[in-house]
């Protein structure tokens, strides 16, 4: 399985690392982009059987990525003949087209294209032409495409074309590792400050027409460096770790994610399972994974966004009717249900591939 170590997919490949691990399936995992943190290797360790191979190789949605995209799908192959892998799970697109001898599988977890379209609502510039190319060789070489949400699923439709055989398998995280704690009146939301994905500026901009804090958890400054966001009336938190993430999450009465583009939700699912009642941007892929247990409002509607806070927060026994549909949506959306759904998509390839084997090996013509 692949890997990049920066935000949901990272958090994804763990959870549904250690539910496969649960099932005694063993899960080589190598990592590109950024180095594994300390904080990452030891949440790596706690998953019985995993093995991390480390690399730094640049993702293909960076600045001019292709010498790196080639020379990481060199050594993904070397791994490949080193460790004879039963299925190929790759989290990115170009590697898809790779001569791999197992069956292979890519999930789109977000895209370029997708974002640029949903965000800035143009088409993205020709820069990424090349992008779009070997994302469209990646997803039609492999032998499934997976996403978590079927908004996504039309997203990747739309902008490469055609798919051979694809599926939705949504997303998952542990329940126990969200605890409730006793509520107190603030709004919580968790996100990258200088990220118009996330749309921040949002409760930035409502958060003096509310009678109670609007606390935002997440990097203020662009990795690729330039000026911090400036938080003016929102109370940072910071960054901070899961556990303290997850603490926070436990105390908060809502949790707020005006997004602009969302393929599927990860801290929206943690924040459920934490007991909050959730305001979220109104997009087809929150729809589609919350349907009536949130509730929704347009991520430019700023009068919107703050009559849907005031009420959960001046209304105590709405907001516990939609903390606890929340909560039990996120229940069903558990790993071992996740684990289950790719163990069957791994075991329909696998068939595939040793049924002609075992034709050669009776004689068959």
């Amino acid at each position: 399985m692949t890997t990049d170590t920066v935000g949901g997919v990272w958090t994804y490949v763990l959870e549904l690392c250690r539910a496969l691990a649960e099932a005694e399936v063993q899960v080589e995992l190598a990592t590109l982009g950024a180095p594994v943190t300390p904080m990452q290797a030891e949440a790596a360790r706690r998953v019985p059987g995993l093995r991390l191979h480390e690399s730094t190789y640049r993702l293909e949605w960076m600045d001019s990525p292709w010498a790196d995209v080639r020379a990481s799908g060199e050594w993904l192959l070397a791994l490949e003949d080193r460790l004879d892998p039963d299925v190929i799970h790759l989290n990115g697109y170009a590697h898809g087209a790779l001569p791999w001898r197992a069956p292979s599988v890519v999930v789109a977890h977000s895209c370029v294209l997708s974002w640029w379209e949903s965000v800035l609502r143009e088409p993205a510039p020709a820069r990424y032409a090349r992008y779009q190319r070997e994302a469209r060789r990646g997803l039609r070489a492999v032998d499934r495409v997976v996403a978590p949400s079927a908004a996504m699923l039309a997203a990747i439709e739309r902008h490469y074309g055609p798919l051979p055989t694809a599926c939705v398998i949504p997303n998952a995280r542990r329940a126990e590792d969200f605890a409730a704690a006793p509520k107190e009146p603030f709004v919580l939301a968790a996100g990258r400050l200088w990220d118009e994905a996330k749309n921040l500026a949002a409760l930035e901009a409502v958060a003096p027409r509310l009678a109670y804090p609007v606390r935002v958890a997440g990097e203020t400054r662009h990795p690729g460096g330039g000026k911090a966001a400036q938080a003016r009336n929102t109370e940072p938190l910071g960054q901070l770790s899961p556990e303290a993430l997850a603490a926070w999450m436990g105390r908060a009465a809502i949790y707020a994610l005006p997004v602009r583009y969302e393929p599927f939700g990860l801290s929206a699912l943690e924040a459920a399972l934490a007991g909050c009642a959730l305001v979220l941007g109104d997009l087809p892929s929150l729809r589609e994974v919350w349907a009536d247990t949130a509730v929704f409002v347009h991520p430019e509607d700023l009068e919107g966004l703050t009559a849907a806070l005031r009420r959960l927060l001046e209304d105590a026994a709405h907001r516990k009717h939609m903390a606890a549909r929340a909560r039990a949506r996120a229940l069903t959306l558990n790993p071992r249900r996740m684990a289950e759904d790719y163990l069957r998509l791994y075991a329909t390839l696998w068939a595939r591939r040793v049924q002609p084997l075992a034709g050669v090996a009776l004689g068959a013509p």
